[in-house]
């Protein structure tokens, strides 16, 4: 049995650790508020739209991660995850984060 700090509970009523989900939404809030306004000022916006386009985009990012982390997530489930997913998922992160630091180096190039 988990105990929850939260009382988060997943679709089937079991309830779930909810640190993933929390730092999840913590590194996001932080980066997202951090420099997207800065970022999208580069790009042309003023900054009343760019912090609320990062407002979006993080109330997007918290029902997504809420979605992954806590409403579909099967605690009995846990276990050794195998090599070749662990090596599939590390090239994903670091072809995603590649594209993010083009992305984010555009208005730089394009001065």
């Amino acid at each position: 049995m988990v105990r929850t700090i939260m009382g988060l509970r997943n679709r089937d009523g079991d309830p779930v650790d909810p640190m993933p989900w929390v730092v999840v939404v913590g590194l996001g809030f932080m980066l997202l508020f951090s420099m997207g306004p800065i970022y999208l000022q580069g790009y042309g916006l003023p900054l009343a739209p760019s912090v609320m386009v990062c407002s979006v985009l993080f109330l997007g990012l918290v029902g997504v991660s809420y979605w992954r982390y806590v409403y579909t997530v099967t605690p009995e489930l846990r276990g050794e995850v195998p090599p070749e997913v662990r090596l599939e998922r590390l090239f994903y992160a670091v072809l995603a984060g590649v594209l993010l630091l083009a992305a984010i180096s555009l208005p730089l190039a394009v001065q």
